[in-house]
């Protein structure tokens, strides 16, 4: 019991060390951009701040260009994660419930076109965008992102689908539903967790993007919000309370977007519980 109790404590310990770890990069930059640019370049740095201020949340709401940045950002973010999440489900149901020639062969492709650097592909796309005269337009940029995350949304739905008994889908067709039927009474709702799952991973890989973004999109009015924190650094000088500021700004959609679906997959998670 005593050494029982002895590892419990040593682990939750060891847990805290971690998660303060993790917490304190999110901790500095928010204490960071609530100070003045004398406080953050001091070498005496203070981890609670005396004086807080909001001057550099401010400064980084009215930078020229951010309400058009924000927007970009969520359509092309939104739009590649909802084209990835349709295509993702329309491919891993063919894959999980049905025997074909080339099947497994096609499951490898898909493995191997996620663990390939997606930067090696910046040239070739580059000029297959150029050549096509899709440049500084946001739906090459959506494209993009839509092709980068389809991969691990096939995947990872196609493990979500396999591990949904086919025996309710052929018991829902006993019963008189058509496969089509079946797929939407049964499994798609059965899926919704692994929908939820997915959307996260990808939105957030989405909506950090920074590469794509900045060499497609050379237009500033076309550009995203990664692109828009880059501004605040110059030649000359590094606004560090604003870059601060606006990465918190920043991480506020994405923040809002998984509690939104964190709920969402909790109430099926539950629901599913409760009915088997």
């Amino acid at each position: 019991m005593k050494k029982s109790l002895t590892q419990r404590i040593g682990l939750g310990a060891f847990g805290v060390v971690v998660a303060l770890l993790f917490v304190f990069p999110t901790y500095w930059m928010i204490t960071s951009s609530l100070k003045t640019p004398g406080q953050v370049l001091s070498p005496d740095y203070d981890l609670i701040p005396s004086a807080a201020t909001l001057d550099n949340f401010v400064s980084a709401l009215t930078k020229p260009g951010f309400t058009t940045y924000l927007a970009n950002s969520l359509i092309v973010t939104l739009g590649a994660v909802l084209c990835s999440l349709v295509a993702g489900v329309l491919a891993a149901v063919p894959l999980s419930r049905m025997r074909f020639r080339g099947r497994k062969g096609f499951l490898l492709l898909v493995l191997i076109a996620q663990l390939a650097p997606f930067e090696a592909l910046l040239i070739p796309m580059y000029l297959l965008m150029r050549d096509a005269g899709l440049l500084n337009q946001l739906p090459s940029l959506l494209l993009v992102y839509f092709a980068a995350t389809l991969p691990f949304t096939c995947w990872m739905l196609y493990g979500f689908v396999n591990g949904i008994p086919y025996d309710l889908e052929e018991a829902a067709m006993i019963d008189g539903c058509s496969r089509a039927g079946a797929f939407r009474r049964v499994t798609l709702p059965l899926l919704a967790p692994g929908l939820v799952t997915t959307s996260v991973f990808s939105f957030i890989t989405a909506w950090n993007e920074f590469l794509f973004a900045f060499v497609f999109m050379r237009d500033q009015n076309k550009q995203t919000l990664p692109v828009w924190l880059s501004s605040f650094r110059t030649a000359f000088s590094v606004d560090w309370g604003g870059i601060m500021a606006a990465s918190v700004i920043y991480a506020v959609p994405a923040l809002v977007f998984f509690i939104l679906v964190q709920r969402k997959l909790v109430s099926n998670l539950t629901a599913g519980a409760v009915k088997g």
